[in-house]
């Protein structure tokens, strides 16, 4: 009756949000520049943290003017950090609502909501005799992590990036190298050209008896289960795709968002989810890969399809769709 409208667990929020038994929070405590485009973010995580692995990603909640929206992101310190805190680390895409404001306008003192950590992009229990990372752009972040977290006595990485100066964690790594802890090729797209998987032996000709963690762009993880398939080595090579690969486009259509009565057009290769958000509608999220199932809505009219698989989805009772990997396959209604 005392704190009525609120609950005593709202004002207990207000003194110590990052208590134990509280919804999982963070507080942002220092926002690193990386490259032009990219920042670290330091966060302390609440009392109910349970750790991670590295090469885990980890869901946060951030609100952007006025809306709170999910996304994942990999984390890049290592699982044992001394003061308790834990980093990720965001390179801004153009448009992106999340990555811009952690990059370029988030303060110190923040409070986000978080996740516990997921993903099974890890190291085995047993350590490999040796080690090769092919990474372009931020998808050195996951593999950064695994650096920090456990030293080999031979590693490779081979990374691409635009120019030098967009290669995140650029300086850390080359310390590695004087350290004699790395061996590092750096391939620069916009002089070099988009590196050819094919010809891989060129740059590390021991490649194949190498346990490889791959992250990066579809187009290069594409290439490399490819060439990794036709040499016969497919279990040795481990992938995490920050986006789903897109199989069919599908054909687009008018799009209803019916519980906020906002209707745009899409085409059939964006993913509701995406179409949604910028429309203004708010939408549930996660992965957005089609892993967790954050994004989960019914689908009250029409057909979509899914990115990954070409396969088309009709509504009727019940029915429940991805929207993150999900376009429009002609007109459709989502609850939303």
């Amino acid at each position: 009756m005392v704190t009525t409208p609120l609950l005593p667990s709202d004002y207990l929020d207000l003194i110590s949000p990052l208590r134990a038994g509280a919804d999982l929070r963070g507080r942002i405590e220092a926002v690193h520049p990386e490259t032009g485009d990219a920042a670290t973010v330091v966060i302390r995580p609440g009392r109910g943290w349970r750790g991670h692995r590295a090469g885990q990603y980890v869901r946060v909640g951030v609100d952007v003017d006025g809306v709170r929206l999910w996304r994942a992101y990999s984390l890049t310190s290592p699982a044992d950090r001394r003061d308790g805190r834990v980093t990720i680390t965001v390179k801004a895409i153009p448009d992106g609502k999340v990555s811009n404001h952690l990059v370029r306008r988030v303060k110190p003192g923040t409070m986000i909501r978080l996740d516990q950590a997921t993903g099974d992009f890890v190291l085995p229990p047993v350590k490999p005799a040796k080690v090769l990372y092919l990474t372009a752009g931020s998808g050195i972040t996951p593999v950064m992590g695994m650096l920090r977290d456990t030293g080999f006595d031979d590693a490779v990485m081979v990374h691409c990036a635009p120019r030098p100066h967009d290669v995140i964690f650029r300086r850390e790594l080359h310390r590695l190298v004087a350290d004699g802890k790395l061996r590092l090729t750096e391939v620069h797209t916009a002089t070099d050209g988009v590196l050819d998987v094919a010809r891989l032996g060129d740059l590390v000709p021991d490649w194949a008896e190498r346990e490889t963690w791959a992250c990066g762009p579809t187009g290069l993880l594409d290439a490399a289960e490819e060439h990794w398939s036709r040499h016969g080595v497919a279990e040795r090579l481990h992938t995490e795709r920050f986006r789903p690969g897109v199989v069919v486009a599908g054909t687009g259509g008018e799009v209803t968002f019916s519980a906020t009565g906002r209707t745009v057009c899409a085409d059939g290769a964006t993913p509701l989810l995406d179409v949604g958000e910028e429309a203004g509608v708010l939408m549930p999220s996660g992965c957005r890969m089609g892993i967790c199932f954050g994004c989960v809505t019914p689908l009250k009219a029409g057909a979509v399809r899914d990115l990954r698989t070409g396969e088309i989805t009709e509504a009727e009772p019940g029915v429940l769709i991805q929207t993150c990997v999900s376009a429009a396959a002609g007109p459709c209604d989502i609850e939303r």
